[in-house]
């Protein structure tokens, strides 16, 4: 309890102090320049670096160089030890929590491969037989944060899970602490309860009565979608799970050609085969076109194969685009098949009531994937899978083992959720949720996400005024995704053909290259069909200000003038 208590201080302090999160805003011209701000970044980081060695050492008063992992709790008299490590974790934790909102540091300190595992600095990878002082688990600590990506930074932008939520962070650190499997209520009481409320508002959000619906949290949203189509072919075909596959016939799903890689590697595992899965056209925002669905399901049909499955996306991971799930829910309808909507990505724009409008159709999905560890800001891992009919889960994946799910316990066995399951152990995810849910509330995660979107139009709308930059694609940007080129002085001259695109091919790699080099942000690139690599900008963060998508702009210029 008093370790406990003491974190939560040190927590409310550190929340308490004036953060440095606008302080470019009342500075000179001067700072605005990219060569200024990459001089100034090296010194802070240096004397940063510095400071918090010496905050690291000369503040304490414990030796931690003559004290093992032996001497912490359970260990006779280890109480007071335990303290004291613990004290020293949060502050190196709470140090990198400060950096990462602050503008003056990097984003990441790149080490190559070979670099990392060589060692750095007195930082070794290795492990060896014999047990290390905690002075050196506390230098391991603070190196692998120090080497590592501040994904919280206001200037990263290179996935779609950014940002550093410190009420979630504070909800990690209690489950981690709790250290316990969220399979049975005997077990995890208050998790079980926190995950039913959280899916039941989950299930009002997409628009089906909250009775009605069923779900859990998995690890991730390849794993929901794993789950979703899994449950369909039970639907469909329930001798599947007892005989396999050689007792049903050849079954075929479809997903679209911009969709996630996911859905093939579950057809994959499942034993479908991933050349049962038929990928249908997009048009080109990267949006499944109705017509060419039903143009596949009828083909496969004549050719005696059983079309049972449809995914559609809401939010693309590359393009953000969003299919149209009214138009595909009628389809589906009318050959009988389940419905999926990997909304992972998309999912949070239901918060919002100027953006849930574009995820009409959701609704009359059979199944939803909604990550909020991506546009909700979550800590990783946070993903749920969602199916409408109530009771699926349990006949698709209970196995009733004996030593777990006893159906005579003296409370409501209902809340023993594991056996919907394909896991045994089952990492709590909740909790962090919950208590995200608590501070902001529905409204706050509104104002979140129309932040992030906001954002992404800004951009939008300066790369449109820009010669340097070339859009992929017009109109306002669907989701808070943006793609574009930089195009280089060398290359705006050339003619469209085979050697510029070859040469814009090679720009954003070595943009990026660069970027990562210098540590000042982090942006994506891909290829796409046949669009040869472009940027992807995507804003999940909500501490990133629109002065940071000028430096952005500003960065990508400075490092790529001369290519």
């Amino acid at each position: 309890m008093y370790v406990t208590v003491k974190w939560c201080v040190l927590f409310f302090i550190f929340c308490s102090f004036p953060g440095s999160v606008e302080t470019l805003k009342a500075e000179g011209k001067r700072k605005a320049d990219p060569l200024w701000l990459k001089t100034q970044q090296l010194i802070i980081q240096s004397e940063n670096d510095s400071k918090e060695r010496q905050s690291g050492t000369e503040s304490r008063t414990t030796n931690f160089s003559t004290m093992y992992g032996r001497d912490l709790l359970p260990a006779k008299k280890g109480e007071e030890n335990t303290k004291q490590f613990l004290f020293e974790v949060v502050h190196i934790l709470l140090n990198y929590v400060s950096k990462s909102f602050d503008r003056n540091t990097k984003v990441l300190d790149f080490h190559y491969p070979h670099q990392l595992k060589d060692g750095l600095e007195g930082f070794s990878l290795e492990l060896s037989d014999n047990p290390e002082n905690l002075e050196q688990l506390l230098v391991d600590c603070r190196d692998t944060l120090k080497y590592g990506v501040k994904t919280g930074h206001p200037r990263f932008f290179n996935q779609l899970s950014t940002g550093l939520d410190v009420i979630g962070l504070a909800g990690e650190w209690l489950t981690a602490t709790a250290n316990t499997n969220i399979f049975t209520f005997e077990i995890s009481p208050v998790f079980i309860m926190m995950e039913e409320i959280l899916l039941k508002k989950m299930y009002e959000k997409i628009g089906w009565p909250s009775e009605e619906g069923d779900g859990i949290f998995s690890p991730g949203g390849s794993i929901s979608n794993l789950y979703s189509v899994l449950v369909a072919r039970y639907y469909r075909f329930p001798e599947a799970k007892t005989k396999g596959m050689a007792s049903v016939p050849r079954l075929v799903l479809f997903t679209s050609e911009h969709s996630h890689y996911s859905i093939k590697k579950a057809a994959a595992v499942l034993g479908i085969g991933t050349e049962n899965v038929i990928l249908v056209k997009c048009n080109e925002r990267g949006k499944m076109i109705p017509s060419e669905l039903e143009s596949k399901i009828m083909e496969t049909l004549t050719k005696g194969f059983v079309p049972f499955y449809v995914n559609a996306t809401a939010g693309t991971t590359v393009y953000g685009a969003i299919d149209p799930l009214s138009e595909i829910a009628d389809i589906c309808k009318k050959y009988k098949l389940w419905m999926h909507v990997d909304a992972a990505w998309g999912g949070g724009l239901l918060m919002s009531r100027k953006h849930s409008v574009k995820l009409s159709g959701i609704e009359r999905a059979s199944s939803v994937t909604w990550n909020p560890h991506k546009l909700m800001g979550a800590p990783l891992q946070c993903s749920a899978i969602l199916v409408r009919k109530k009771g699926l889960l349990q006949l698709c994946n209970q196995l009733c083992a004996d030593y777990l799910f006893q159906p005579d316990k003296h409370y409501d066995v209902s809340y023993d959720t594991g056996d919907k399951a394909i896991q045994c152990g089952r990492h709590v995810d909740v909790f962090k949720f919950w208590l995200m849910w608590k501070a902001k509330g529905a409204e706050g995660f509104e104002v979140q996400v129309n932040k992030c979107l906001d954002n992404a139009e800004y951009l939008y709308n300066k790369l449109k005024q820009i010669v340097d930059f070339k859009l992929v694609f017009d109109g306002k940007p669907e989701h808070s995704n943006v793609c574009f080129w930089y195009i280089p002085p060398s290359l705006r001259e050339l003619p469209n053909g085979q050697e510029r695109s070859k040469r814009l091919h090679e720009v954003a790699p070595r943009i990026k290259a660069k970027m990562m080099e210098e540590g000042t942000t982090m942006i994506g690139y891909q290829p796409q069909g046949e669009n040869v690599n472009f940027f992807r900008c995507v804003f999940s963060n909500p501490a990133t200000s629109k002065a940071d998508v000028d430096f952005l702009i500003e960065e990508i210029v400075r490092l790529g003038n001369d290519l």
